[in-house]
């Protein structure tokens, strides 16, 4: 069977690597507490979702497609127990659904959108959601078009056609009995609804009010003793059913609802074709799944989980896809998005990795992308890094590149109205531009340090009322957190900017908030005072051009062993960064008020770790990795996941109300 064409998302579960680091003790009742039916008259949760019958050990594949009316996901999976397998879906399916037998295969919809097929040891799991496509061009139909679903254009959708199937009665028999349970379920749930209604709209009339809760006893001083009874409000005589009902009732409006109910229907019986041919297909093939090369080139089979996007797709097909061609978002865009990008999971013992290789369709397109990130080093930026610091950003890359990669883009980009005219002024610019002296203002080197959140106390404007409801400003203070950072990037034209900075405080209108003291310049917003950044200082030296809140933060101080290791990356690489998750968490602790929040904050701070990235043109694609060190004591990074989460679960769950007295 092969991955259909218009298939936007593919990804590979390596069962063998990660079923190894599953803790089924701890995963399997956390399960079954978040999945628990807290309603009435509910089927019981599935009580061991280790026994699904489902071959955890096993490669699993899923895949997504994308037209303009139809979009699914499907996974495909190996079974270790079909009875398994069968008594869990019983368990989840719809009350009263019945298993469908087709000659290879068994499957039924768990809802209405979501099927599921089984025969032997291979199972398939389809969601599957249809919109009719919009006319943009015929207006002037759409309003009829969007209520009444028209089977003879939708029923033949290119991607999903098939040879027609001789009449079978019993069949259709079937799918009218099942229409009449549906429209009966729907009618009562709908029933229920109006007499509620109807009981609200007699008492309104009657009383010209809602009625009045009640309301618990209020205590209006303290108990002395045992004989004491407190002020209770006096209520009203408890409601009779005759401020409900009268004689005569009003007629259930049912013309609305049976024309909704017939289009869900209608759709439901659109989506489930669609899943029987999936379906017809998958099992009449040998079980596998055939995936173009593009899709698997950067494919580790080491890695726990392999995911290829086709975002060209996504974008042009999915979000602009619907869109009046008169828009034409598809040639620019189109060219932008054109590429491959895979990722790469690994949960290691003591971190996450994530490796994503991104390559442009375009080999030429590509070669412009590449030559961007090869940049020269700067060292002098590298020294700001620190290891207090929070975080940083640093980036070393080709200035001059950008215009060729711009240049590419825009050129031949399928603008076909105006081709001609965007070639023209791409011409125009690269004469009018001087690439170079552009390029020496800012050659491709710049690095963000965000130093630490500082607490600042600022005044602010509330309003208090009287018993009167008259409203009185008041004047408060509360503690914000500030970022205390440095953004500093290279320059071979200082002069250039000591130009710019020098306008800025002779000229009358940003002189107010621009002044020059010494080798700074300072811009102060007394206005924003008690904003989060009312003062900055701006400096040029060394070939530097420096943007900081605090002056200090550009003498470079001794730096110790780990923070020499990130400069070196910083200077290797062409783009990195690094972001310590505590300390940021440190740095917001102000913002956390409730004592849920508290709670949850405290054990952020103990278990999160920190992200570290970098990214470099290799082998012809754009390759970023990520790593997020753990800090727990957990069995592996997997599983560090779900210990946080199920720690975060439970300060929720206890911070609930209690139902009992």
């Amino acid at each position: 069977m092969k991955i259909p064409q218009n298939a936007v998302f593919y990804m590979e579960v390596n069962g063998k690597q990660l079923n190894k680091k599953v803790n089924w003790e701890k995963f399997n009742p956390f399960l079954k507490e978040i999945t628990k039916d807290k309603g009435k008259n509910k089927k019981a949760s599935w009580n061991d979702y280790s026994k699904t019958g489902v071959k955890y050990d096993a490669t699993q594949y899923h895949y997504a497609t994308m037209n303009d009316s139809v979009k699914s996901y499907n996974t495909h999976f190996t079974l270790e127990s079909p009875e398994k397998f069968q008594e869990f879906i019983n368990s989840i399916k719809k009350k009263g659904q019945e298993v469908t037998q087709k000659n290879n295969y068994s499957y039924v919809d768990i809802d209405n959108d979501v099927f599921v097929a089984w025969s032997g040891n291979r199972a398939v799991l389809s969601l599957i959601s249809y919109e009719k496509p919009y006319k943009w061009d015929d207006i002037a139909d759409a309003d009829s078009a969007a209520v009444v679903v028209d089977t003879a254009a939708i029923a033949i959708d290119s991607a999903y056609a098939e040879e027609v199937k001789p009449f079978d009665y019993k069949e259709e028999i079937q799918y009218l009995k099942d229409d009449i349970k549906y429209l009966k379920e729907s009618i009562k749930d709908n029933n229920a609804e109006i007499l509620k209604l109807q009981k609200d709209i007699k008492y309104l009339e009657k009383h010209h009010k809602y009625p009045e809760e009640k309301k618990e006893p209020e205590i209006t001083e303290a108990i002395k003793d045992s004989t004491y009874k407190p002020n209770v409000e006096v209520l009203p005589p408890p409601i009779s059913q005759d401020d409900y009902y009268e004689e005569e009732e009003y007629e259930v409006d049912s013309a609305y609802q049976k024309e909704m109910d017939s289009l869900n229907i209608e759709r439901f019986k659109i989506v489930k074709k669609f899943a029987e041919n999936s379906f017809d297909q998958y099992f009449s093939s040998n079980g596998e799944l055939s995936v173009t090369k593009d899709m698997l080139s950067f494919r580790d089979s080491n890695s726990d989980v392999f995911i290829y996007a086709d975002y060209g797709k996504i974008v042009n097909e999915g979000i602009y896809g619907k869109l009046p061609a008169s828009f034409n978002f598809t040639g620019l865009l189109g060219k932008i998005y054109n590429s491959n990008t895979s990722y790469n999971l690994y949960f290691d013992k003591d971190k996450v990795r994530l490796v994503n290789n991104y390559q442009h369709k375009d080999s030429e397109m590509q070669k412009s992308i590449s030559d961007v990130y090869k940049g020269k080093k700067n060292k002098k930026l590298a020294a700001l890094i620190n290891d207090k610091s929070v975080g940083y950003y640093v980036m070393n890359v080709n200035g001059s590149k950008y215009f060729d990669m711009m240049y590419g883009l825009l050129k031949n980009s399928e603008e076909t109205e105006y081709q001609k005219e965007m070639e023209l002024m791409m011409e125009t610019m690269k004469i009018v531009l001087d690439e170079e002296a552009i390029t020496k203002i800012a050659p491709g080197n710049g690095i963000f340090v965000l130093n630490e959140l500082k607490s600042k106390n600022v005044e602010y404007t509330d309003y208090d009322y009287d018993d009167d409801y008259n409203e009185k400003e008041v004047k408060k203070t509360k503690d914000v957190m500030v970022p205390d950072f440095t953004f500093a990037f290279a320059t071979e034209n200082e002069n250039y900017w000591k130009r710019v900075l020098n306008v800025l405080t002779s000229n009358k209108a940003f002189a107010k908030n621009f002044s020059k003291n010494g080798e700074f310049y300072t811009f102060k917003d007394e206005k924003n005072k008690n904003g989060y950044v009312d003062q900055l200082f701006f400096t040029v030296k060394e070939g530097i051009v420096y943007v900081t809140t605090s002056k200090d933060n550009i003498n470079t101080s001794n730096q110790s062993e780990i923070s020499k290791q990130w400069m070196k990356d910083s200077s290797k690489y062409p783009l990195s960064g690094r972001l310590n998750i505590q300390k940021l968490l440190i740095g917001l602790d102000k913002e956390f008020k409730s004592k849920s929040e508290r709670k949850t904050l405290d054990l952020l701070r103990k278990n999160v770790g920190e992200v570290y990235f970098k990214t470099e043109a290799k082998g012809g694609n754009i390759q970023t990795e990520m790593n997020y060190n753990i800090k727990n004591s957990s069995e592996n990074s997997l599983m560090y996941f779900f210990d946080l989460f199920d720690e975060i679960y439970k300060i929720s769950e206890s911070e609930k109300p209690s139902k009992t007295l």
